[in-house]
Parts: C-alpha cells; sequence; structure tokens
C-alpha cells in the first residue's frame, strides 16, 4: 500500500467516525429531545395541576369568604339579638323591682292596717262601760243574744192639717185605712169628712261602721249617782291630771246624759292607752272617801254603708184634710173619740197627735214593742 491509499483510507475512517460521533450526537440530542418534551409536558402538567389548585383555592378563597362574611353577620346579628335579650332581661328586672317595691309598699300598708286592725281588736270584751243590770221576769228564746239592738228614732214632719192616730190592735188599724174616707160629726150642725193614710218610713236596714280607738279620749262609767254633774267632772279632771294617776293635762270633758258616763279628752295621744289598760281607778269624790270607775276606750265611727228601706206602720194611720173649724184641743178630743167607736169602724186609741192649720210638728216613730196582751 502506497502512502497515498494510506492517506485517502485515513480520511475515509476519519470521515465514518465523524458521521459516526454526529449520528451519536443527534441521537443524544434526539433523547434529551424527548427528555425535555416530556419534562415540558410534565411541566405543563404541573403548571395545569397548579392552576387548577389555584383555581380550587380560589374558590375555596371565596366561600371561605362568603362564609366568614355570613358569619359575621350572623355573628352580628345574634350579638344584636343578644343585646336585645339583655336589654329586655334588664326592663323585665326593673319591671320587676319596681312591682317588688310596690308589693313591698302594699304589703307594708297591710302590715300597718292588719297591727291598727289588731289594736282594734285588742280591746278587750270587758273594757266596755259599766252598765248596772237587772232581771226583769223576761224570758227569751236566745235566738239574738249576739246581735246589737239599735232602736230607730224617725222625726216625721206633719203637714198642715192633718193628724197620726196609733190603735192599740193593728187591725183597727187596717179596717180604718180599708174605708178610707171618713165622716166625722162634730155636733152643732157640723160635719167633715177626713181622709186615712198609709204611714210609710224609711227606717234603717243595714248600717256598716269602721270603728277606731281614739287616741286621746277616755269613757269613764260606773260613776256616783248621787255626786252634782259640775262637782263630777271637776273631781274626775284634777285626778286623771295627775300623772301619778297615770294621766295627762286634760283638754275637756262631757257628760253623756243618755248613758250617764264622761268623756275625757287629753291635749296628748300616749295618755289614754295606759289608763285603758288599768282599767279601774279609784276617785276621790268626797273627802276620805273613794269610788271605784272603770276607764275604757272611746270609739270613733264612721258610717260606711247606710241602707234603708220603706216600712209601713201597721198600728199608725194618717188623717188628712182637716180644716180648722174648731179649736186645737176640742177637735182633738172630738176626733179621737170618733175614732174610739166601733160603729165608725173604730177602736181603743194609743196615741193621736192633731197638727192644725198654720202649724209645723215633727212626730218621733220609735221602736213599735207589742205589749205583753199583743204578745200572748
Amino acid at each position: 500500500m502506497c502512502d497515498e491509499d494510506f492517506s485517502l483510507m485515513s480520511h475515509t475512517q476519519e470521515s465514518q467516525n465523524t458521521l459516526d460521533g454526529i449520528l451519536n450526537a443527534i441521537s443524544k440530542c434526539k433523547v434529551q429531545h424527548n427528555q425535555l418534551l416530556k419534562e415540558q409536558q410534565d411541566l405543563s402538567r404541573a403548571r395545569d395541576d397548579q392552576e387548577d389548585l389555584a383555581k380550587q383555592f380560589r374558590q375555596r378563597i371565596v366561600k371561605l369568604r362568603i362564609s366568614l362574611e355570613e358569619d359575621d353577620n350572623n355573628q352580628a346579628r345574634d350579638v344584636d339579638s343578644e343585646r336585645k335579650k339583655i336589654a329586655a332581661l334588664h326592663d323585665e328586672e326593673s319591671r320587676l323591682k319596681r312591682e317588688i317595691q310596690r308589693a313591698e309598699e302594699e304589703l307594708q300598708l297591710e302590715e300597718e292596717s292588719t297591727h291598727h286592725l289588731k289594736q282594734q281588736t285588742n280591746v278587750s270584751t270587758a273594757a266596755v262601760p259599766e252598765k248596772k243590770v237587772v232581771f226583769t221576769g223576761v224570758t227569751g228564746d236566745g235566738a239574738n243574744t249576739l246581735n246589737f239592738d239599735v232602736k230607730p228614732h224617725i222625726v216625721f214632719p206633719m203637714e198642715e192639717g192633718t193628724a197620726l192616730i196609733t190603735f192599740e190592735d193593728e187591725e183597727v188599724a187596717q179596717k180604718i185605712l180599708s174605708l178610707r174616707e171618713h165622716k166625722v160629726d162634730l155636733g152643732e150642725d157640723c160635719a167633715i169628712t177626713l181622709e186615712a193614710k198609709l204611714v210609710q218610713l224609711l227606717v234603717p236596714c243595714q248600717v256598716e261602721m269602721d270603728t277606731e280607738v281614739c287616741s286621746r279620749r277616755i269613757l269613764v262609767s260606773n260613776l256616783p249617782k248621787k255626786v252634782r254633774e259640775d262637782l263630777l267632772l271637776d273631781k274626775l279632771e284634777i285626778h286623771f291630771a295627775k300623772s301619778k294617776n297615770g294621766g295627762g293635762e286634760v283638754e275637756d270633758s262631757d257628760m253623756l246624759h243618755d248613758s250617764g258616763n264622761v268623756v275625757i279628752t287629753f291635749t296628748e295621744n300616749n295618755i289614754a292607752k295606759g289608763l285603758t289598760d288599768k282599767q279601774y281607778h279609784n276617785v276621790e269624790f268626797e273627802k276620805g272617801r273613794k269610788h271605784s270607775v272603770k276607764v275604757t276606750p272611746f270609739l270613733n265611727g264612721d258610717i260606711t254603708s247606710f241602707q234603708t228601706r220603706l216600712s209601713a206602720c201597721g198600728r199608725t194611720v194618717l188623717l188628712t184634710g182637716i180644716p180648722a173649724v174648731k179649736e186645737q184641743e176640742n177637735l182633738q178630743d172630738l176626733l179621737e173619740i170618733h175614732f174610739q167607736k166601733t160603729s165608725n169602724g173604730g177602736g181603743e186609741v194609743d196615741t193621736f197627735l192633731y197638727n192644725p192649720l198654720g202649724q209645723h210638728t215633727l212626730a218621733l216613730f220609735e221602736e213599735d214593742c207589742p205589749t205583753e196582751d199583743q204578745s200572748q
């Protein structure tokens, strides 16, 4: 082999080596390219995944923001609702406090009223004015032993030219009323015609009173009978004005003539109770001689309810239309005689009162208590 051939072969071998190197490089590049494509695809997928995650994250953020806003709104509403509830509770608490205060005030008033009523009821049953009683021979069934007896005294204004006649027998009065007109012969060819009318009066049927023990007055009973009134009052005032006797300054003293008791009024409020608690006091009305008097509470009373009803007088008749034709006494006698006669429908007359023309008379009606004959 010549040098020229060797040179050509070397050049060819080098070219072959270069081509192989290029092919290898190309192969490597293809491999690298494929790897790059794969990595690009992986990166693209990773980017897409990241974008999806970001999108999901943004959506979650929006949802969370909305949820937080709703929670904030709900919380605000809850807080506002709770504040309103608290305010309502405060208002209710204030209202209850006011009601409790009002109830306590009412309770205090009730307790004061109860205490006052207890003081009134603590006036013992023995603390009543001393009364002397005696058995008169009359018996009863005891049905009304727990009732108080109120005797009516009714003032009846008589009209002019009228008369009131009370018969002993109610049947006679009813017969006179049924006849209505009565011709009365007065003699000397003089006669008058009268009209008989039923007498109806307003009488109390129910009376309610509020009583209260007077803090400045006492009622003194069981007094001596033979002492003059002025001397009696002087001795009582002197005795009860002394502090050693439990008394104090006396403002006034009054005799109750209907009952024979005395009311003594003090200037201070704290004197009367001590005297009534002791009840019996020995008072010197005559020198060297003392008399035991009884001191009881003096009750003030106000009528709170007063109901009346019409009551017909069974035995009393009103005669009207009486002219002044004779003197008052003479005419009254003639009228009474006329109505005493059974031939005129009359009967025994209990009382007769004539009020002539030009005069004003007040007739007093009292309780009609049956006589012994009427009760049998």
